[in-house]
């Protein structure tokens, strides 16, 4: 079983901050948010799937150029091969980062021990997570994962994607607050980017209530790391 890949990108410095990095998307993902900017990734197979051993391949030749590689989807933790994948590409010398939904918190304690930064995305209020997912009970498996990262130790960021029409300013605040009493300590909220995203209604130019950085401007006391990101 090998680890099935909808894409990589050679050189990124803006999925692992501060780093420079690989960027490895795995196939599939078990939830439909509107406003996903890689929906070619959505289906467990794709038409342009690049074969594990190309993706090493590849990794071999940047060994010294390239500080780490970033496991991105799709959602990584679907796939059973992630974790073998993870220590082949550290055994090449490479750190190893994980963006996750937090679909599966079982998959996401197991890779922990393996990764040195996540970037979890907490999409909503927990209890409203379906609005965005589309799937029952997502909010409970994000909040799990939450947990498991918070505990973990291990380096992270949790972000949230922001579209006016699926999170008032209202909801971006509470959430905020609620993340904050959870324990997180660096967080992001950025905003929708249409690129990608096949949804025609969410891509119509979105009316915010008021300006992100506005809002963010409420937020970041609560932090000892905050920042909004643009589109």
């Amino acid at each position: 079983m090998t680890l099935r890949v909808g894409g990589l990108t050679p050189l990124s410095t803006t999925d692992w901050p501060g780093l420079l990095a690989a960027v490895v998307f795995c196939q599939g993902c078990p939830w439909r948010c509107g406003y996903c900017h890689n929906p070619d990734l959505i289906s467990p197979r794709g038409a342009g799937e690049i074969p594990w051993e190309e993706v090493l391949a590849f990794l071999r030749r940047r060994q010294g150029l390239l500080d780490g590689v970033v496991f991105s989807g799709g959602e990584p933790t679907l796939q059973a091969a992630l974790p073998d994948a993870m220590r082949e590409v550290r055994g090449l010398g490479f750190k190893i980062g994980l963006h996750t939904g937090g679909m599966y918190p079982g998959r996401l304690a197991a890779v922990l021990p393996l990764v040195d930064w996540v970037g979890l995305d907490v999409k909503a209020p927990f209890a409203d997570y379906a609005g965005i997912t589309g799937v029952a009970e997502s909010g409970t498996r994000a909040r799990e994962s939450l947990e498991q990262v918070l505990a973990s130790g291990v380096a992270h960021e949790i972000r949230t994607t922001v579209h006016p029409a699926l999170l008032a300013d209202a909801e971006v605040v509470g959430l905020a607050h609620d993340l904050a009493a959870r324990g997180v300590r660096r967080y992001v909220i950025q905003a929708f980017r249409s690129q990608g995203c096949r949804n025609d209604e969410l891509c119509r130019n979105p009316v915010r209530e008021r300006p992100l950085q506005e809002v963010g401007g409420e937020l970041a006391g609560l932090f000892e790391k905050f920042s909004v990101r643009m589109a």
